[in-house]
């Protein structure tokens, strides 16, 4: 029995620029830490006693025989990856829902690759689990989705993560001292818009508008060293307000970003303590992250009592296989 823990992100600047169409030819960088909400996988070899070959629990159920048969899209393109011949059972649990902007779809891939290099007994190194997810899912299953997620996840971490070239990835923690991070998590607030949104289908409207909207991601490029400055040895206020200018950048590349219930619910965060906020993600709804100082923190939530306020800390340890035993591995 394998079970691997992976971790949820939140993008506080940069994302759009971590598409391939985009890095390849003008380079990227996002901001981002993963926090103590996770994706747990566990996996075991099958025994050959049941009618079935395979089964799969997640939100539903499926025993199939053959691979081909599985619906769950990144489930199947993950087993085919790794060439998995062995009968297998899955079980799937997160601690938050999935497509609400929180990276889930990326932990699971992650995660269900790192759990399978573990069942053949072979620890890899977590930029191999990173580029796996993401020719999983960009080249596999040919989501729209760009390639922070999948090594913000795997890394785990407060992290500049760079792109260029066909998949030159760095990542560069973010150094700073502990009472700063603790300050730095004091304000930043999750609520939970009460609904989720398909991601691919938001980020597929903002790759047909690269080109028109060329001018927006290269600001957003130079947020994210400036927002790490203001991090690094500047006022935590002014990094909320430099995130206030991601938002309104955000939301000028694709009407799909936001809602006239988003803006709603933003405004009254506005007028009741938030410096500033974003959805995270690709937009459309799931989660809403606000920077508030702490001194505020009881009035916004007050505010917000009519949404799902999910505390959080930073998490920096990525995607971990925290249960194994060798039970018989994958030959």
């Amino acid at each position: 029995m394998i079970i691997s823990r992976t971790p949820f992100r939140i993008s506080f600047f940069g994302g759009g620029t971590d598409f391939p169409l985009w890095y390849r030819e003008n380079g990227g960088a996002v901001l981002s830490t993963t926090i103590d909400k996770y994706c747990y996988i566990s996996c075991r070899l099958l025994p050959q006693f049941f009618e079935y070959r395979h089964r799969f629990v997640y939100a539903k159920a499926e025993q199939v025989d053959e691979i081909d048969e599985i619906i769950h899209p990144a489930i199947r393109e993950t087993l085919k990856f790794m060439e998995v011949k062995e009968g297998l059972e899955l079980h799937h649990d997160g601690d938050l829902p999935a497509r609400t902007g929180l990276a889930s779809s990326s932990a699971f891939t992650v995660g269900l690759t790192h759990a399978l290099y573990a069942l053949r007994g072979k620890m890899v190194p977590k930029m191999q689990l990173a580029l796996d997810a993401i020719h999983i899912e960009q080249n596999l299953i040919k989501e729209n989705v760009g390639s922070q997620d999948q090594v913000a996840v795997a890394f785990g971490g407060l992290n500049r993560i760079s792109f260029s070239g066909e998949n030159k990835i760095e990542v560069n923690p973010v150094t700073i001292n502990r009472e700063k991070v603790q300050q730095f998590q004091k304000h930043l607030m999750l609520f939970f818009t009460g609904f989720s949104r398909s991601a691919s289908k938001i980020e597929k409207d903002k790759i047909e508008k690269v080109d028109q909207n060329k001018d927006v991601l290269r600001e957003m490029y130079k947020m994210v060293d400036e927002a790490i400055r203001i991090l690094s040895d500047g006022d935590l206020i002014d990094f909320g307000r430099l995130l206030h200018e991601n938002w309104l950048l955000k939301k000028s590349l694709s009407d799909k970003v936001t809602t006239n219930y988003i803006d709603y619910v933003y405004d009254i965060a506005e007028k009741n303590g938030a410096v500033s906020g974003k959805i995270l993600g690709a937009g459309g709804g799931g989660f809403i992250l606000f920077f508030v100082r702490p001194e505020d923190r009881k009035r916004l939530r007050e505010a917000l009592s009519f949404l799902l306020h999910v505390p959080f800390r930073f998490d920096f340890m990525g995607s971990q296989i925290i249960y194994y035993t060798g039970n018989g591995d994958i030959e």
